[in-house]
């Protein structure tokens, strides 16, 4: 085998597979049953045909397909779930079902959940909105329904190689009443009725995309209906479709029908990308080992049996990825195991984005070190909050397969989303606790406040703030934070041992998987002397394996600690030859920032803001929590006090005060200048730009920081 299975996304770091390598790749999964699994000859089951009592009737008024459950074709199937006199409806298409809910009985409307966020699911969500109906939608596309015009004008048009089908979406915002969040139960419905149902994520036909289940509950007596001539057997449970107990899912997209998917362009996420084909596969896969009965797509018929033609539908996907040859050609082996034993009890999750790392304990828990984007397929155009998606897809495996009962807790070497981006979800589904070191808690905690690279959209609560350099125990091990500069100026790195090995967890430090290529970014913070700080730590420890973030566990051999700091010693020497003397590759001699970075607030109120300098990279409350690090004399830095005036600059007609605040800056130190700002009464604006003009020791450096502030008028968000 010439080829190393480093992870789902190839190419995101380090070079792509030769030719070569995939020719033998392929010959590698053939020769080990690579193709879909549970292949067997039930693929070829036919689809139901128009007689089918399953298929049910096209346009018209609702067929029902069991007691209390009807489905309504419009611009895609709307499923009206009976509760009494109520109804809630599944998907809403044009809205044309509320013109036939009284023939059924139904009163009233009083949620409409949907399965994702494309316009022919819910052109018409305006409608429900104007009768009171509350309106749920996918957790991860919420801003594509709430929030949709700040996505339009956002969008790039010209020269746009983003071919996601995000622009199919509403032309309007609808008021959204809540989020359907992954793996929740929720329960509706009121008097005669509760239909519980689970939100599954099933990404493929969007990123987003989710499915409903819901778990077999006794019907409830149907009253006489009113004439419908378009709905048949009602009254007479033994011949509608559905009949007896059934578990159902509601699967949007996903499935069109034995073998189909409604679209294949909604399946590519990026220009010339198929990420959506491989997340298809397994979200199918997932729901066949549900052992449900009956699908109910968003375009189709209902399906029955589900294995069927989810595994025809899975062969025939499988088939067009590896004709492609390009990316996810391992994706059989590493659904199977994802897992792979790095010691007895140090585990790699070789199919994220950003490798995780699992601690095992003898007591059958487990420690998470980073968790990002689990079971990644593939990263989707653009970076709006409906193309990232986190989930849990190999936790169940992880249980199985290496006696896991709990994770107590999950503990980032840094703040990127790739690293953290499934923390919310760790802690909503496994009750897991968030460890952060004190360097990054803020920034987890409170994103808005820092303009920095690669912060995920939501706070990230922290259960335990971590300190640096001192030992934390967690069961029988203990782990020791060290301020690790280079790639991130927050970035840990985590020590440890496990089964007689000394373990240290780096994150994205390098960029190769030999420890050798720099991965560091100027917007991070990055400063001369980062990784000379770093391999000295490094050298200090005396790791037997690094841990990377994205490239395989690297054993230390002799003489790399020892070429690791020669190398970056000349990193740092050229970086002080390049700029002026005192200055810093991410800030120059002076770092300035407004805190917080975003801010929203009612047109005509006081909003406070800060104006934050630092003459050393690693003062102040940058992180928040207190960081302790610091750099050493003798680097560049100042050496005297400076005398410091910042200006605020508005738009105008808003007020700020003071005009200007006058401090006094330590050589290593940092400083706050605290201002107030006062937008016009009846403004709505969004991201209007404010300034932080600054003058250092007499020398003007002008307009060295910006932040945004979104203005809402009378209080009320508008744009």
């Amino acid at each position: 085998m010439t080829f190393e299975i480093r992870g789902l996304v190839e190419g995101f770091y380090g070079p792509f597979y030769t030719s070569a390598q995939r020719e033998d790749m392929l010959r590698f999964l053939a020769a080990h049953a690579a193709p879909a699994p549970d292949a067997t000859p039930s693929h070829t089951a036919p689809a139901p045909d128009a007689t089918s009592p399953l298929a049910g009737g096209a346009g018209g008024g609702p067929v029902q397909l069991a007691p209390d459950l009807h489905r309504f074709h419009d611009t895609c199937q709307v499923y009206v779930l009976r509760s009494g006199s109520d109804a809630i409806l599944i998907d809403f298409g044009a809205g044309d079902v509320l013109e036939h809910l009284p023939a059924l009985g139904i009163e009233r409307v009083t949620d409409v959940l949907m399965t994702h966020h494309h316009r022919d699911q819910g052109q018409g969500l305006a409608r429900a909105a104007a009768i009171g109906a509350r309106i749920w939608v996918p957790e991860t596309e919420r801003d594509l329904f709430g929030d949709v015009d700040a996505h339009w004008q956002a969008r790039e048009l010209y020269n746009n190689y983003n071919t996601r089908q995000d622009r199919f979406c509403l032309l309007e915002a609808v008021p959204v009443a809540g989020t359907l969040r992954d793996y929740e139960t929720r329960h509706f419905g009121t008097g005669s009725r509760t239909w519980t149902l689970t939100v599954l994520p099933t990404p493929g036909h969007t990123t987003g995309s989710i499915t409903l289940l819901t778990s077999p509950q006794p019907p409830t007596p149907i009253p006489p209906l009113r004439s419908s001539p378009q709905t048949t057997g009602e009254g007479e449970p033994a011949s509608h479709p559905l009949a007896g107990e059934r578990s159902l899912a509601f699967t949007g997209d996903l499935i069109a029908g034995p073998g189909k998917v409604w679209s294949m362009a909604a399946t590519q996420w990026s220009y010339n990308g198929a990420e959506g084909l491989p997340a298809t596969i397994a979200s199918l896969l997932d729901l066949r080992e549900r052992g449900l009965d009956v699908l109910l797509p968003s375009h189709g018929e209902p399906i029955a049996p589900v294995a069927p033609a989810i595994d025809l539908l899975v062969e025939r996907l499988w088939r067009l990825i590896r004709e492609r040859r390009g990316e996810n050609q391992r994706l059989m082996i590493l659904r199977r195991e994802p897992y792979v034993a790095l010691t007895p009890h140090l585990l790699l999750n070789r199919s994220s984005m950003s490798n995780s790392y699992v601690l095992l304990s003898r007591s059958g828990r487990a420690l998470l070190i980073d968790f990002g984007y689990d079971f990644c397929t593939g990263i989707p155009a653009g970076a709006d909050r409906a193309s990232r998606r986190p989930w849990l897809y190999t936790l169940p495996r992880l249980k199985r397969q290496f006696g896991v009962e709990a994770i107590d807790a999950v503990l980032p070497t840094h703040f990127h989303d790739d690293h953290v981006a499934g923390f919310n979800l760790l802690r909503a589904v496994e009750g897991s606790q968030v460890w952060a070191p004190e360097s990054i808690a803020g920034i987890l905690e409170e994103p808005w406040r820092y303009d920095l690279p690669c912060l995920w959209y939501d706070p990230i609560p922290v259960d335990r703030v971590l300190p640096l350099e001192e030992p934390v125990r967690w069961q029988e091990y203990e782990l020791t934070l060290y301020p690790q500069p280079g790639h991130t100026r927050h970035a840990v790195a985590i020590a440890f041992e496990v089964d007689g090995r000394r373990v240290l967890a780096v994150g994205d430090q390098f960029q190769d998987g030999a420890g050798a290529r720099w991965n560091y970014v100027y917007k991070n913070g990055f400063e001369a002397g980062d990784y000379r700080r770093a391999a000295e730590l490094y050298c200090r420890l005396a790791p037997d394996l690094i841990l990377s973030g994205h490239h395989e566990p690297m054993p230390v051999t002799p003489g790399y600690l020892e070429d690791l700091l020669a190398r970056a010693t000349t990193l740092e020497r050229l970086h002080r030859e390049l700029l002026p003397a005192g200055s810093e590759p991410a800030a120059g001699g002076l770092e300035v920032r407004i805190d917080p970075h975003q801010a929203d607030t009612p047109a005509g109120q006081a909003m406070p803001f800060a104006v934050v300098l630092s003459s050393d990279g690693f003062g102040g409350d940058e992180g928040g929590r207190g960081s302790r690090a610091s750099r050493a004399p003798g680097d560049g830095s100042p050496t005297s006090p400076r005398e410091v005036l910042v200006r605020p600059v508005a738009p105008p007609g808003w007020g700020v005060e003071p005009a200007e605040a006058r401090l006094r800056l330590g050589p290593r130190g940092a400083a706050r200048a605290a201002f107030v700002l006062v937008p016009p009464a009846g403004l709505d604006v969004r991201r209007a730009r404010i300034a932080a003009d600054v003058t250092v020791d007499g020398e003007r450096l002008g307009q060295c920081a910006e932040a945004l502030v979104t203005v809402f008028a009378n209080g009320v968000r508008g744009t």
